[in-house]
């Protein structure tokens, strides 16, 4: 089969198009014929080396991913725990090996998924929704009536966080990088929209929630803007780390959480699913949000996987709204 491989960590262009052997999955593992894989910020840091967790190399990029389920491994029965059986559409979150015609994932690892959704809906699903839930309820302990700022609002995570926010009763100020991205935010409900270089951007997001400052933030930008998460957050305020697309370091200074009362959590989706209780919770929620469509994941540009070192890279230097898409089949 046809698979993305990574022999040497850098830039998107260092991932290479092989024919590579059809993984045979194990006790446990089930095999997924690949659909669609969704692309994450976290890809292209995996591929840099600069994840949360060492890439070892050689590997195939690709944590998040939808498709058909092809074959079951031993100790994964039919119709088994979370009615995964052959023939079945699910998404699934692996760590790597999406990029490829076929996929082996542990069972753990699979999702269920409305049948409503299609292939790279399904794939552009668990990260960016599970992610947003987690930040906004499980951690930030949103309340319906709250203010949260949404940053990069245009992204998949941003998109994801806007609509959950609305259906939660919340209220919404996002910020992106040009205006076409603000309509976006504006069209999934966001009530404030500021350009994130606007000079008045602290001043006008307190401002936004009655100059008393936001309640619960959702930092993704990190470096020296980490600083505006500090100046923009209300009095016992809530910051929810959940990336750091700058790629630059940043600084906090204990005494500025003394003077408001402030609590700043980490957010890392991938070690938050191994909590069952909170998963299955999630898995609740969303589901019936988006059986009752309030929530559509919102699929971005769709490559196809000759292509996927130009799909990083366009998510590299920000020129894509919503979920990149790679369709392996395409």
């Amino acid at each position: 089969m046809r698979a993305v491989v990574v022999e040497r960590l850098g830039p998107p262009d260092v991932m290479e198009l092989r024919d590579v052997p059809v993984p045979t999955p194990g006790p446990g593992e089930v095999r997924i014929e690949v659909e669609a894989v969704g692309i994450n910020f976290a890809d292209v840091l995996a591929v840099a080396g600069e994840y949360l967790t060492r890439t070892r190399v050689p590997y195939t990029p690709g944590m998040e991913f939808a498709g058909i389920v092809e074959s079951l491994g031993e100790g994964v029965p039919a119709g088994g725990v979370g009615g995964v059986r052959v023939g079945q559409r699910v998404a699934a979150l692996g760590g790597s090996g999406a990029l490829a015609k076929y996929a082996v994932v542990r069972a753990s690892g699979i999702i269920p998924v409305p049948e409503s959704l299609s292939g790279p809906q399904a794939a552009a699903f668990p990260v960016s929704y599970f992610t947003a839930y987690h930040g906004l309820k499980t951690l930030g302990r949103g309340e319906s009536g709250e203010w949260v700022w949404v940053q990069a609002a245009a992204g998949a995570l941003g998109t994801a966080s806007i609509q959950l926010a609305r259906a939660l009763g919340m209220k919404v100020a996002a910020t992106a990088s040009t205006e076409e991205k603000l309509q976006i935010a504006r069209d999934l409900g966001a009530d404030v929209t500021l350009l994130q270089d606007d000079p008045e951007r602290v001043q006008k997001l307190r401002d936004a929630a009655g100059g008393q400052g936001i309640p619960l933030i959702l930092e993704v930008v990190g470096g020296s803007r980490f600083q505006e998460s500090l100046d923009v957050a209300a009095h016992r305020g809530r910051i929810i780390v959940i990336g750091n697309a700058s790629r630059e370091g940043a600084t906090l200074r204990p005494f500025e959480l003394m003077k408001r009362n402030l609590t700043v959590t980490g957010l890392w989706v991938t070690s938050l699913m191994g909590d069952v209780e909170a998963t299955r919770e999630a898995a609740q929620a969303l589901a019936g949000l988006v059986g009752s469509g309030q929530v559509t994941p919102q699929v971005g540009p769709v490559y196809p996987l000759a292509d996927s070192a130009r799909a990083f890279q366009d998510l590299l230097d920000r020129k894509t709204t919503g979920k990149v898409i790679i369709e392996p089949g395409r």
